[in-house]
């Protein structure tokens, strides 16, 4: 029986011609228009291994309707989008992408950048031919340098960028469900409780996947405890923050300004109270966007499959 496998996203042929001739690769036609689930379900009917990507919900019915599916391969270190108690049900694989997707970090501290110097609202300025004069304190934003950034979720891109953050000579405080007392040696940084993380940031950095634990937990009282120059950054995922506490936050000044990466509903609308605002600096979810970074992902999400449908173990199982 011929192997079959479903991509959901148009993905450059290059990676495609690598695979054995004797598989049959169903592609969606477009790279950013998601597949229909109509089609998605009629076709992972004879599928053996599905890669999707954190856009595409990958729920119960879904994968009942697969029963030839050994593994669902996510590209991306998330993977909130997909019913895992549903796949091990179902002895189905789940895997994602850790451990490549450190190049975020370069996004999350340019985010940290731009946010406290007032990047975005500098460039409009410029484009719309609204830049007069200089002022003493024209555009002025806040230091980064020896400032206290805490970074929320500590694993491998939180890690990296308190690495980054060493560089402007930051104090590095972090919350995590578990201690990482290597980073704590090897990065200065310092375990606090998420209250203390706080009230005691002047960057507060969200970067935790989503779970019971996460969603939802930066609402208005948490903002409460920032301080009124504290500025908060959302790499992670949308739907840990609820946004109408934000947008009261940033108007009311309770907190200086926010930099996003990612949205509650993506993609978000310029509609969006959010983006009224000018102490916001939004982005359409590219923190992992760099040629070398995307290519190791589609790379791994291969190498996944390949391994799974040869009866072998996948490099980076998710595990409930």
């Amino acid at each position: 029986m011929q192997l079959k496998i479903v991509i959901t996203r148009k993905l450059p042929e290059r990676f495609i011609n690598v695979l054995p001739s004797s598989i049959e690769v169903v592609m969606w036609e477009s790279d950013h228009i998601p597949m229909p689930r109509e089609q998605l379900l009629a076709q992972i009917k004879e599928a053996d291994a599905l890669l999707t990507v954190l856009s595409d919900h990958i729920d119960r019915e879904l994968l009942a309707a697969a029963p030839r599916l050994k593994i669902v391969s996510n590209l991306a270190v998330g993977y909130d989008n997909i019913d895992v108690g549903a796949a091990t049900d179902l002895s189905i694989v789940v895997t994602n992408t850790p451990d490549v997707l450190t190049t975020t970090a370069d996004l999350t501290f340019a985010l940290l950048l731009a946010t406290a110097r007032r990047m975005g609202e500098g460039m409009e300025l410029v484009k719309e031919d609204q830049w007069r004069s200089w002022s003493p304190f024209f555009l002025a934003g806040g230091d980064v340098h020896h400032k206290t950034v805490g970074i929320f979720g500590m694993g491998a891109i939180g890690q990296a960028v308190a690495s980054r953050a060493k560089g402007f000579q930051m104090e590095v405080i972090y919350h995590n469900r578990n201690r990482r007392l290597e980073a704590e040696k090897a990065l200065g940084a310092t375990y606090v409780s998420f209250e203390e993380l706080l009230r005691t940031s002047d960057f507060v950095v969200c970067l935790a996947p989503l779970t019971k634990e996460t969603a939802d937990i930066f609402n208005y009282e948490a903002f409460k405890q920032m301080k009124p120059t504290t500025y908060f950054i959302n790499a992670g995922r949308g739907k840990v923050v609820v946004e109408e506490d934000l947008v009261k936050a940033l108007s009311d000044k309770r907190i200086a300004g926010a930099g996003l990466d990612v949205f509650r509903e993506e993609p978000i609308r310029s509609h969006h109270p959010l983006l009224q605002l000018k102490n916001v600096v939004a982005l359409p979810h590219v923190g992992s966007a760099s040629i070398d970074t995307r290519t190791k992902m589609i790379q791994l999400c291969l190498k996944n499959i390949e391994r799974v449908v040869e009866g072998n173990s996948p490099l980076t199982p998710v595990k409930l």
